[in-house]
């Protein structure tokens, strides 16, 4: 199998320096809608992301996620924290977010700083899921082991018949992070490979303890070679 002849021009749109806003996550938003109001087919996710995390034992670990909220500073998703990524995210808060709207051809890069959100946030995102989602929650040693292939569906209908009907409480193991984001980076397709590409990154007038900036200015933009 070959696969080095695979390709495709990209001809949707370009991206010009002064049709972008000072904010990037407002020009996340207006791409976000843009890529909502797209003709896009059903199994077509549009909040998947990669979230990028850095190895205990060294190197990188990437997977994809879901994207629950865009805030003013920044993204959240949701998760368990005894997870690999939870467990790396703790040790380490330095993560990077990838995008890819294939149907735009675009593509956003974030790299920021992760951190837990207060448990009101993730109570309330548990309690907008689906109850099965909630039991599995509670049930599911995410990334460890499994030997038997029947041991989840059966922890999770113990776990139903035992609360009766009752509430399923949210573990404590379980809730948000929010990245805040340090660049953010809008890559747009062009044909002929000369592609759109614009960089925003946060000009940090304090620094917190260890990765994260505690106080920033204005963000700084710069446009970056395909």
């Amino acid at each position: 199998m070959t696969i080095h002849h695979l390709r495709r021009d990209y001809r949707y749109g370009s991206l010009t320096r002064d049709e972008l806003p000072s904010d990037p996550i407002a020009l996340f938003q207006t791409w976000f809608s843009e890529l909502r109001g797209a003709d896009l087919p059903e199994w077509f996710e549009p909040n998947a992301m990669t979230v990028a995390t850095h190895k205990s034992t060294g190197g990188a670990a990437c997977r994809i996620v879901l994207l629950k909220e865009v805030e003013p500073d920044g993204f959240l998703f949701f998760t368990n924290y005894q997870s690999s990524k939870g467990m790396e995210i703790d040790a380490d808060g330095r993560v990077a977010l990838g995008f890819y709207w294939p149907i735009l051809d675009r593509q956003v890069r974030v790299e920021g700083i992760a951190e837990r959100v207060d448990p009101e946030i993730s109570e309330r995102y548990f309690r907008s899921r689906p109850r099965s989602s909630q039991l599995s929650a509670n049930v599911s040693p995410q990334s460890e082991v499994i030997e038997d292939d029947s041991l989840l569906q059966r922890l999770v209908d113990e776990l139903d018949a035992k609360l009766a009907g009752a509430d399923v409480p949210r573990p404590d193991h379980w809730g948000g992070y929010r990245v805040r984001p340090i660049s953010i980076e809008f890559w747009q397709g062009r044909p002929s490979r000369l592609h759109d590409r614009f960089r925003y990154t946060k000009q940090t007038i304090a620094q917190g303890m260890g990765n994260e900036p505690i106080k920033s200015g204005s963000w700084k933009l710069e446009r970056l070679g395909p």
